[in-house]
């Protein structure tokens, strides 16, 4: 991949139609561990509502794998168009999809079908790599044609999609009397980049849907979506947990936390005292973080947070399974580690695998799961459902 080490942070915002409680639009990714690759799809459902939603979502789904085992384009098409209900009043079958796969070389795969054009950003410049088109669908006065292109994505590239929610909107107004096309969109997207260059995809996408609910008066006239896909530096972050299981290893804890270029958690009191020892550092509780149920956070020269252990990580493993985003509210110790966990990319978590006796009392809450296994538990939700690169190692 050209630009070095990139990491493909993605991010969506939704907006349903005003009066509707379901989007009709539908947002998927998912990352392949073993291929290095990440496939994002947007699909936008035929309508509005649960009807709407019910088309993009299997429409969606059968973009994603078939993307996955790296079906044809023509054939992913054509499928999903045989496989769609009609609509009665329309007498047509069909959700709009958009689909990008990426490598781990770089090399990016955009196909589109009846979705407004792909947006993609280099240099706060609008990139127009060749793009090849496909008749599908050759009903007379009812052609379709499905669009692709492939590129070699850069660190700061970004592609962005949207419905037609967005590129509709303001559509009759004095500013925007056939609403707000692909280029003024492209363009608008470019002056935020001039003034914020390094805004997170979250950011961007957030922004762009509530722009468009501004141009539409803020009465949604259709479901609006943004996907933002964002190729950047990746942030890292180092989360030690629990003492090595030979005190010999205490030493090597150490340098490991000391020499580890990114942001640093550690999660237990005897392993900031071993840190705090090795380093010659002193460990100071913060009482700002009180918190019913878990103990306050700390404080030491060198580390972004320390915490206690347990407690804490079941509080954060519960929390991401539950689902939230960044920024995550609460001044508590947990909040603050789910912050550091969703804004940083590649996960390292070292655990410690020495028994601590107090876990084993038979009269503490079921829930407090021996550390090793809360750790698990917590590389799983990272890596299956917010993305994240995590690396466990034991010591």
């Amino acid at each position: 991949m050209e630009g070095g080490e990139i990491y493909i942070e993605i991010a969506a915002r939704q907006l349903s139609k005003k009066g509707e409680s379901i989007c009709g639009d539908v947002f998927l990714s998912r990352k392949i561990q073993e291929e290095n690759r990440v496939i994002t799809v947007l699909s936008d459902g035929l309508g509005s509502g649960v009807k709407a939603n019910v088309l993009a979502t299997l429409t969606a789904t059968m973009g994603l794998n078939f993307t996955v085992e790296r079906y044809p384009h023509e054939l992913t098409a054509r499928t999903i168009l045989d496989t769609l209900p009609v609509d009665r009043a329309r007498k047509i079958s069909y959700a709009t999809f958009t689909i990008v796969d990426s490598d781990a070389d770089g090399e990016t795969r955009i196909v589109n079908f009846d979705n407004p054009a792909p947006l993609i950003i280099r240099n706060r410049k609008l990139l127009k790599p060749d793009r090849k088109r496909l008749v599908i669908d050759k009903k007379a006065g009812n052609e379709r044609e499905l669009e692709y292109s492939t590129f070699n994505a850069r660190r700061e590239d970004r592609i962005v999609l949207v419905t037609d929610g967005v590129s509709q909107s303001g559509i009759g107004t004095a500013m925007y009397p056939f609403g707000w096309d692909v280029p003024d969109i492209g363009g608008w997207i470019c002056g935020v980049l001039e003034q914020e260059p390094g805004i997170s995809a979250a950011d961007l996408s957030g922004r762009l849907v509530e722009r468009a609910h501004a141009n539409d008066i803020f009465s949604a006239r259709d479901d609006a979506s943004c996907v933002v896909i964002y190729f950047r530096r990746p942030r890292k972050l180092l989360l030690c947990s629990g003492p090595p299981y030979h005190n010999a290893d205490d030493t090597r804890l150490a340098k490991i936390v000391e020499s580890f270029a990114g942001q640093k958690v550690l999660c237990g009191g005897t392993t900031a005292e071993i840190v705090a020892r090795e380093t010659q550092q002193e460990v100071e509780v913060s009482l700002d973080s009180m918190s019913d149920g878990i103990p306050p956070a700390s404080q030491m020269k060198g580390v972004d947070l320390v915490t206690e252990g347990v407690l804490t990580l079941g509080r954060v493993s519960a929390r991401l399974e539950e689902g939230v985003n960044t920024p995550v509210r609460g001044k508590d110790a947990a909040s603050a580690l789910l912050n550091l966990l969703l804004n940083n990319d590649q996960i390292f978590l070292l655990a410690g695998t020495r028994i601590n006796e107090a876990h084993q009392d038979p009269s503490l809450p079921v829930e407090l799961e021996i550390r090793r296994n809360v750790v698990k538990k917590i590389r799983r939700l990272l890596e299956n459902k917010y993305l994240k690169e995590v690396h466990l190692d034991f010591i």
